[in-house]
């Protein structure tokens, strides 16, 4: 089939996310000016640079009681940080929890129970149990066309990284099975790995 997507497709549920999968999830913490905190899942999040470290994540929705966007662009808006927590499989029920409509004054730290440490280069909370986690102070925003789409992009200024998750000094994704999101409500874990080499490398 084809279809041009200002006319529509036509199928049950819009294939378009489906298509562009997986994709890696940003677990993002933020935190407000008021020192409120707030834990949200971003399917549209990437690595997008390596010097200096430079991720991305997109927020593409908006809730009544912020103003044209979500909590997480929000917070960031007010303190120019957030941090990248990874999701592992076994976070995966919690991490669905994290992505309710929950209204701003809602903590999802406190919501879901888990346990949050203090950043080190940047005033913002992590997920302390995550494999990694990156901490990242803004560079830019980014309006995209559309309603409530908007591009954030931050410099990694801290990683932590869970030390059972390093194997002879290399970051073991076996030992927590990265989630990703697929089309519709389908996600998907890392479980299988292969090594292919680049030509010209030794």
């Amino acid at each position: 089939m084809f279809y041009r997507p200002e006319d529509g497709h036509g199928l049950p549920h819009n294939p378009f996310n489906a298509i562009v999968t997986p994709r890696p999830i940003g677990w993002i913490s933020s935190r407000g000016a008021d020192g409120s905190e707030n834990l949200a899942p971003y399917s549209f999040f990437n690595a997008v640079a390596y010097v200096p470290p430079q991720v991305m994540f997109s927020s593409t929705g908006a809730k009544p009681d912020r103003d044209g966007t979500k909590d997480s662009v929000s917070n960031i808006r007010e303190t120019g940080v957030f941090a990248v927590n990874v999701v592992g499989y076994a976070m995966k029920d919690v991490m669905t929890k994290t992505s309710g409509p929950w209204d701003k004054d809602t903590d999802e730290f406190q919501l879901t129970g888990l346990d949050k440490a203090e950043c080190q280069t940047i005033a913002c909370s992590y997920v302390a149990d995550a494999p990694a986690v990156l901490e990242c102070k803004l560079t830019q925003f980014v309006t995209l066309p559309g309603a409530a789409n908007t591009l954030v992009l931050g410099e990694v200024t801290g990683v932590h990284i869970r030390d059972e998750c390093l194997s002879g000094g290399l970051l073991d994704v076996g030992k927590y099975h990265p989630l990703a999101r697929m089309g519709y409500r389908d996600y998907t874990v890392v479980r299988d790995v292969f090594t292919l080499k680049r030509p010209g490398e030794g």
